[in-house]
């Protein structure tokens, strides 16, 4: 009878540790109003330097006229600063992205063997479901892994075969772990973690979408998407 209140305050602990470690993604442009925006999540690891995030999350030009910078948002909700980042290393197999601050480090998160997960097993993530519209406010949700699956698939019919599909199919596939929490569009790059360690085992990094793209937030599937944090040691790696 004491398992789950041992298990719910043990990962609030681990939850006050990681939220340290959880940023935002996004840019800094003076003549915009606000100045700052987010859009998606990212997190610190290793020398506390770098950060990890999606790379569907990071822009694919910045306006350089007029002095856009990427970088991290960090603070506490609504008192935040904005930190310029460097682009080190692009994977967009696995939409993986490696940032690079300078300055003081961060608060950093050990990345775990992702090999080990094994479905059923329960997992959290934190990061901000909605971006700028809930504000610098880290959200934990709890989820266990539904299936450990290949990322591509091909179609049963080939009347659903377009130019994507195919061009899916073409790119090697891997194994992506789907997870029965509900994540939204601002949690993309969210550090998926072990309850009890806080040790990174994924990055979230999409969400099945039931409709059109406007229902992941009106109603959710509660079917999400992580990519395994083998992945993530592999851009690391990258120079």
């Amino acid at each position: 009878m004491l398992s789950a209140p041992v298990a719910a305050e043990t990962l609030a602990q681990t939850v006050a540790a990681v939220k340290k470690s959880v940023l935002g993604i996004g840019t800094h442009l003076k003549t915009r109003s606000p100045a700052v925006t987010f859009v998606g999540t990212g997190f610190v690891v290793g020398d506390g330097l770098s950060v990890v995030t999606n790379a569907h999350v990071v822009p694919d030009t910045l306006n350089a006229a007029r002095m856009e910078e990427l970088g991290v948002v960090v603070g506490d909700g609504a008192n935040v600063a904005f930190r310029p980042a460097r682009l080190v290393a692009l994977d967009r197999e696995h939409d993986l992205a490696h940032l690079r601050l300078t300055g003081t480090p961060l608060p950093a998160l050990r990345l775990g063997d992702s090999d080990s997960v094994a479905e059923g097993q329960e997992l959290a993530f934190t990061g901000f479901p909605l971006g700028m519209l809930l504000g610098l406010y880290p959200a934990t949700h709890r989820a266990s892994v539904a299936a450990i699956t290949p990322i591509v698939r091909p179609s049963l019919d080939a009347r659903r075969l377009d130019a994507r599909a195919i061009a899916q199919l073409q790119r090697s596939s891997f194994s992506i772990f789907q997870l029965d929490g509900t994540a939204y569009p601002g949690n993309s790059g969210s550090p998926v973690y072990d309850p009890a360690t806080g040790s990174v085992l994924g990055v979230i990094n999409a969400v099945f979408v039931k409709g059109l793209k406007e229902t992941a937030i009106t109603a959710p599937s509660g079917i999400t998407y992580a990519v395994p944090a083998r992945h993530v040691h592999e851009l690391l790696q990258r120079k």
